[in-house]
């Protein structure tokens, strides 16, 4: 089993990457924190210069009706999950180096012990501008980080029991997912419930311009990643229903956390389909030119560390991934269920 996170990865070998139309409500069902999402046709992909080459071309996509949670799962849920099963995060596990080499370049040197020690990446501030084309100039690995201590030793989630659960991988979000009786939402999925169906809007919240955002969803605002004026109120992840649902009644799909997704990623996933799509679920391979050793797995709707000036992930088309086994200050998931299930 995969013990380490593409970050860590990239750290420790020094090659750190990044990829870094209606206004009229939907009629809303739902089971318990669920909605039913009815299915529809919609355009998924990127327009204009904002958009990332993996977000092109756009394809058109039909959905079955399902369900999607609400909101991003809490500490709360994770905590009752963790409870019934001893369930184990990978963060919280010690990591074998000879699992690990397997996914590094050969001949890449052992890390130091400390860096094999369980523990996640955490965000730090920088001191002041920095290369955003070095993501590791911010995410640090360290030891003792976790979703139950999500700075490190010392905190704790006890005043955060209704915030998203964050350091959390691909394997983690998909455990809780099943013992739950869900499952990750497709990456398709994701995208027509943040759209709100068929609509245009380029951000979950409609039309209205980032910078007259601030009360629209919880992202950075400022200087990325030195200064955070926090004028949406947060500093860090937000409570969830802090800001209000979209319109099919769910929150926060934008900001807050990135989501896992279902789907492996591929560079030129929309490329690999044609015509109008029913229920895609994903390419079967994994495929980053920048890091081509390691499968990835999708994540979207950006995060309280985006700006327009650093990954914008808050557009209901961005992108982006990381390996399974990875854990993040900004990561989180939601669950989704087929409706006839």
């Amino acid at each position: 089993m995969q013990k380490i996170c593409h970050w860590f990865v990239v750290i420790v070998i020094g090659f750190l990457h990044l990829s870094c139309n209606s206004s009229k409500k939907k009629d809303i069902d739902s089971i318990g924190n669920m909605v039913l999402i009815p299915g529809g046709t919609f355009f998924q992909g990127g327009e204009g210069t904002q958009a990332s080459p993996d977000e092109f071309p756009r394809r058109k996509v039909e959905v079955d009706a399902f369900y999607m949670d609400e909101t991003e799962v809490t500490n709360e849920q994770f905590l009752s999950f963790v409870t019934a099963t001893n369930y184990l995060t990978v963060a919280e596990r010690g990591v074998n180096w000879e699992e690990l080499k397997l996914q590094l370049p050969p001949n890449t040197p052992r890390p130091p012990d400390s860096l094999l020690r369980p523990g996640s990446l955490l965000f730090t501030p920088t001191e002041g501008p920095a290369d955003l084309s070095n993501p590791g100039m911010w995410w640090t690995w360290t030891v003792g980080v976790n979703w139950r201590h999500p700075e490190g030793a010392g905190s704790n989630i006890d005043d955060r029991m209704d915030h998203p659960v964050v350091h959390v991988s691909w394997d983690d979000a998909n455990a809780y997912a099943m013992w739950a009786g869900k499952r990750l939402p497709t990456e398709a999925e994701w995208e027509y419930v943040a759209r709100g169906g068929d609509s245009k809007n380029n951000y979950p919240w409609g039309e209205t311009p980032v910078d007259k955002a601030n009360d629209k969803a919880n992202f950075w605002q400022g200087f990325f990643p030195y200064e955070n004026l926090a004028n949406d109120g947060f500093y860090g992840t937000a409570p969830v229903k802090s800001f209000s649902p979209n319109e099919f009644g769910l929150y926060d799909m934008a900001g807050n956390v990135w989501e896992w997704c279902s789907d492996r990623y591929h560079a030129n996933a929309y490329q690999l389909t044609s015509g109008i799509v029913e229920n895609p679920q994903g390419p079967v391979d994994s495929y980053d030119p920048l890091d081509p050793y390691v499968v990835k797995y999708v994540m979207r709707g950006g995060s309280y560390l985006c700006s327009e000036s650093y990954c914008a992930g808050y557009r209901v088309s961005a992108r982006m991934k990381s390996s399974k086994d990875s854990g993040f200050s900004h990561t989180g998931f939601r669950c989704a269920k087929s409706a006839e299930d």
